[in-house]
């Protein structure tokens, strides 16, 4: 048979009573109890098991009761027990709580983010079966930098020169040095898949010369890109563009550096360096 009236509330249950002994000695009447005690009426007070009156014979002030006559001599003659409450909160056992006991509200009851997360901001994220949280951090494309140089700078003929690239546009991460080594360093525990671009443009390039650039990795070229003038026409401008995407471990780093054989020392302009950090690959 169906229950009539209201269901029995099964998330609480009933606090066991909680009581207290003390011994009389026939002069005393302060005693501390372990258990707070609001009022007079939340507790029931036993002298030599007789109950006491609660708006006459004694008084509480949280843990003190205090008598207004000392009780008599006796072992363990007083004793006190605190009225239960009507339930008490229950914690929920490991792996009780599924799925079924939220509703959408758990999310909509709450303030909408308007703006990025911080950095340190946490999600929770099922790894395998298993919640963890994960800092906001690790799901953006951090590090990532983009830099230029704002003048021109001298390539000689004939050589790889190493781009001095001093502007940052933003740095997310502090990974681009823009004033010593012009190097992009993958930071301690950031290793993975990156992608880079770079862009420079080489002036005074005649027929069947070349300019080019290329990415270094910790001082080894490992891919470039040229553009060769054909016209039969004197001191072209050359614009060269190169993209690579490859992995990198902590402490890795990446160079930019261009390259001509005009036969002169060419002026490089426009340069332009930029990378970030692939997610989800």
């Amino acid at each position: 048979m169906a229950y009539v009236g209201t269901p029995i509330d099964v998330g609480n249950q009933f606090s066991s009573l909680v009581g207290k002994r003390f011994s009389g000695d026939a002069s005393t009447t302060a005693f501390t109890l372990d258990v707070r005690a609001n009022s007079a009426l939340d507790i029931e007070v036993f002298v030599e098991n007789v109950r006491q009156d609660p708006n006459s014979a004694y008084t509480v002030d949280g843990t003190t009761l205090t008598f207004t006559a000392a009780p008599p001599s006796g072992t363990n003659n007083v004793y006190v027990v605190h009225q239960a409450p009507t339930v008490a909160s229950v914690s929920p056992t490991a792996g009780s709580v599924t799925a079924s006991s939220f509703d959408n509200s758990v999310i909509s009851g709450h303030d909408a983010l308007t703006a990025i997360p911080d950095t340190t901001d946490e999600l929770l994220i099922s790894d395998g079966g298993t919640i963890k949280r994960i800092d906001f951090s690790l799901l953006g494309n951090a590090p990532a930098f983009a830099a230029k140089r704002d003048s021109t700078q001298g390539i000689a003929n004939a050589s790889w020169v190493k781009l001095q690239i001093n502007t940052e546009d933003y740095d997310v991460g502090s990974a681009y040095d823009a004033s010593t080594n012009y190097r992009f360093t993958v930071p301690s525990g950031k290793a993975g898949k990156y992608s880079f671009i770079g862009h420079v443009m080489l002036p005074g390039v005649d027929t069947n010369e070349y300019g080019a650039i290329a990415f270094y990795k910790n001082g080894s070229i490992i891919t470039e890109s040229q553009a060769r003038e054909q016209k039969a026409s004197d001191d072209r401008d050359t614009f060269v563009t190169c993209a690579y995407s490859l992995s990198l471990a902590d402490g890795d780093y990446i160079e930019l550096y261009a390259y001509q054989n005009s036969g002169a020392t060419q002026n490089a302009d426009y340069m332009h360096f930029s990378g970030f950090r692939l997610v989800g690959v």
